[in-house]
């Protein structure tokens, strides 16, 4: 079993940053787990943000984050982040971390398809104020 945990999220200003971070704990987790970010709006359907395989050597962001966001991991604190600038309005959202252990399939893939990721954590608010 892998357990996930988030943490960072909060209130900012527009303009400003947050980094969220997720730890992964548990005997099956590795570092050739995927590992993506995904964020759900009130009233709208979760959207994947970026995804990360170290194994395949992979990293995928959504168009509506890219240049804007972060993804990366420490594989030796089993720790993955997602560095957020210059944040807007439109990225209020519960932001949830995923990962799975699975055969190839393209990051790409990976961050549109959350139904992909096996295990998720409970999420972290972030609240973006104009």
């Amino acid at each position: 079993q892998v357990q996930v945990v988030e943490s960072g999220g909060g209130s900012v200003q527009a303009g400003g940053s947050l980094r969220l971070s997720c730890a992964v704990s548990g005997a099956a987790y590795n570092s050739n787990y995927y590992m993506g970010w995904f964020r759900q709006a009130p009233g709208k359907q979760r959207e994947g943000i970026a995804t990360i395989s170290t194994g395949f050597g992979c990293t995928y962001y959504a168009d509506s984050v890219k240049g804007q966001f972060t993804i990366s991991r420490d594989n030796a604190k089993n720790t993955l982040y997602l560095q957020m600038n210059s944040l807007k309005s439109e990225d209020t959202a519960m932001y949830y971390c995923a990962a799975v252990t699975r055969s190839f399939a393209s990051c790409q893939s990976m961050t549109t398809s959350p139904a992909a990721f096996r295990y998720w954590g409970q999420g972290t608010q972030v609240t973006v104020s104009s």
